[in-house]
C-alpha cells in the first residue's frame, strides 16, 4: 500500500480515554477517503471521546494511533494545528461567533489558518457558501438564521481548507426531521462529489437506515463495527 491508498485513521488495539479513565478498550477501526462512517451509541458510551482523540483533544492509551499521518501517540504540540488543517469539525451547537457576521466567521477561520491575501479569503468563503448553499446569506448575523442554516454555516466554516475527514457531531441533535434530512444530504453529496470521508457521531438510529454507510457502535467500554 503507498501513501496515497494509507488510510486517514487508524486505531489498531487503542484504548481512548475520557479524561484520565479509559472508556473504550481496544479499538479497532480505519476510516479511509471516500469513507462514510457513523458512531453510535448511547449518551456516555464513550462516541464523543473518539472524537477528541482524532483531533489530538485526547491523547490515546495503548494501542496504534494515526490520523492523517500523525502518530498521536507521539505529536508534538506545536504538529496538533497542522493535524487539524486536515479535518473539518461540526458540532451540535453550531459555535459560530455571535458578534460576527457569517462572512465574518469564515474569515476570521481562514486567517488563523494562513491565509493571508485577502482577495484569495474572499474567494474561498464564496466558493463554500455555494456549496451549502448559503451564498446569499454572507452578511446575515447568526441570531439573523435558521438553525438549519447555522448548521449549514458550521458546515462551510468546516470545508474552507479543503479537509480529507470532516467529523460531524450530533450534527443533527437541535434540529427538525426535515432539516436534519437536508444537513445529511449535504454530508452525502460532499461524500459523493469532493471524496471527503465523513465520519457521523449520532445516537439518532433512523439516520443509518436511510444514508447508509459503515456503522460503529459503543457500548461496554467498546466500539465494534456492526
Amino acid at each position: 500500500m503507498n501513501q496515497a491508498e494509507k488510510p486517514l485513521v487508524i486505531f489498531e488495539g487503542t484504548d481512548i480515554k475520557g479524561g484520565d479513565e479509559t472508556v473504550i478498550y481496544d479499538l479497532q477501526m480505519r476510516i479511509s477517503k471516500g469513507d462514510f462512517v457513523y458512531i453510535t451509541g448511547r449518551v456516555g458510551s464513550g462516541k464523543t471521546s473518539i472524537i477528541r482523540t482524532v483531533t489530538a483533544e485526547n491523547e490515546p492509551g495503548s494501542g496504534r494511533a494515526e490520523v492523517c499521518g500523525y502518530d498521536l501517540s507521539r505529536i508534538r504540540r506545536k504538529d496538533i494545528p497542522r493535524l487539524r488543517r486536515h479535518l473539518g469539525v461540526i458540532f451540535q451547537d453550531f459555535r459560530l461567533l455571535s458578534d460576527r457576521s457569517v462572512e465574518e466567521n469564515l474569515d476570521f477561520v481562514l486567517r488563523a489558518t494562513g491565509w493571508k491575501n485577502a482577495r484569495s479569503r474572499e474567494t474561498r468563503i464564496s466558493e463554500v457558501l455555494d456549496a451549502v448553499g448559503m451564498a446569499t446569506k454572507r452578511h446575515r448575523m447568526p441570531h439573523q438564521l435558521s438553525g438549519g442554516e447555522q448548521q449549514r454555516i458550521s458546515i462551510a466554516r468546516a470545508l474552507l481548507n479543503s479537509p480529507e475527514l470532516i467529523l460531524a457531531d450530533e450534527p443533527t441533535g437541535h434540529l427538525d426531521r426535515q432539516t436534519a434530512d437536508s444537513i445529511m444530504e449535504l454530508f452525502c453529496r460532499i461524500n459523493r462529489e469532493q471524496g471527503t470521508a465523513v465520519v457521523v457521531v449520532t445516537h439518532d438510529a433512523s439516520l443509518l437506515e436511510r444514508y447508509p454507510g459503515k456503522v460503529y457502535v459503543c457500548e461496554n467500554e467498546k466500539c465494534l463495527l456492526k
